[in-house]
């Protein structure tokens, strides 16, 4: 890995040269909120984000997407992915990318998913204010050593760049960039050591010993009691950045010879998504808010640990901005069920 260093005053210039060649999506301004859309103009471009209304996943994992167009005699993928930037993305929701690369590579790998994330060029960058939810040192989320190209920290004077792939090169090549120094360098690793120390809300306790005593308290009353509140809107499935759940659905051209498979997202906290048809109606396998509240903690706190080597919960805080209930931080429940007598 080499280091380089960008000046303040070459940022949009080497932004431009991106958009040049490639559609960059960046975190802009949307009245007091911010999203990551496709770049029209360089000074769009804001590096001092807190967070995003929804993650970057979107730019591999689009929330409609359509698979396969058929007829009556054949079917045909969708699958066309275009090279893109996705630029300034924070450390937590690339490491949330690479859960996502894990989770839709293993078995029967998800080759639209893949597609698109083969061809995106990944630019990370610092953070520099913290969103009032954020607990990401508490799972911790330093900076990745893989699942992007490019890493930038904000450092007196402009930004160092970590160049760590071959794609990350061929970025940093659009402009004349020199070595950062060591000065820069170990400025940098402060910064992003402090952000970790740094969250507005943490766990009191390790992964581990999360994963035993939430596994063990499934008979729990505090499910219940604190699901009562629950309006099972879905908005903390949707916004976070390791939900993967989806549903698919073709729809039928008029004419009747045709027509398309897509998926969208679906979201285990709403009361359908559980549902299955039976014999007379429906059933589901999750019916009351408990059942539903019980396994988005289960699913990011326990069942998937093993698989990703830790739990799947980046800390990024956008579900509880997102929940009108008030109930979806997972700080706030996981810490009191630890302290709860089992």
């Amino acid at each position: 890995m080499k280091t380089l260093f960008l000046r303040d005053e070459g940022l949009g210039p080497w932004v431009e040269a991106m958009m040049a060649r490639y559609p960059v999506l960046a975190p802009v301004a949307r009245k007091s909120r911010f999203v990551f859309a496709e770049l029209e103009d360089a000074k769009d471009v804001r590096l001092d984000y807190d967070t995003t209304i929804l993650p970057p996943k979107k730019a591999f994992f689009p929330p409609k997407q359509d698979l396969v167009h058929f007829t009556g005699t054949e079917a045909r993928g969708c699958i066309d992915p275009q090279a893109k930037v996705l630029f300034g993305v924070h450390p937590y929701d690339i490491k949330a990318i690479h859960m996502l690369d894990v989770l839709f590579r293993e078995g029967y790998a998800d080759h639209n998913y893949l597609a698109n994330r083969e061809h995106t060029y990944i630019v990370g960058s610092s953070v520099q204010k913290h969103y009032e939810h954020a607990f990401f040192g508490s799972v911790s989320v330093d900076v990745p050593v893989t699942g992007h190209d490019l890493f930038l920290t904000r450092v007196e004077g402009g930004y160092t760049i970590d160049v760590l792939t071959a794609k990350g090169e061929e970025l940093v090549n659009l402009v004349s960039l020199s070595g950062a120094s060591d000065i820069q360098a170990n400025a940098a690793n402060k910064i992003n050591a402090d952000a970790l120390t740094s969250c507005p809300k943490k766990l009191n306790n390790t992964a581990q010993e999360i994963q035993a005593k939430v596994r063990a308290s499934w008979n729990s009353p505090l499910w219940e009691e604190v699901s009562d509140r629950c309006f099972s809107c879905g908005s903390c499935n949707t916004v976070c950045p390791t939900c993967y759940c989806f549903d698919v659905q073709d729809v039928w051209h008029i004419d009747q010879k045709g027509g398309t498979r897509y998926r969208r997202w679906d979201a285990c906290m709403t009361s359908e998504f559980a549902e299955v048809s039976v014999q007379g109606g429906t059933e589901s396998f999750r019916k009351t808010l408990a059942d539903r509240f019980r396994h988005r903690i289960m699913r990011k706190a326990v069942y998937l640990n093993d698989k990703l080597g830790g739990p799947a919960c980046v800390g990024c805080g956008r579900c509880a901005g997102a929940c009108t209930a008030d109930i979806a931080d997972p700080t706030a429940f996981i810490n009191t069920i630890m302290e709860a007598k089992q």
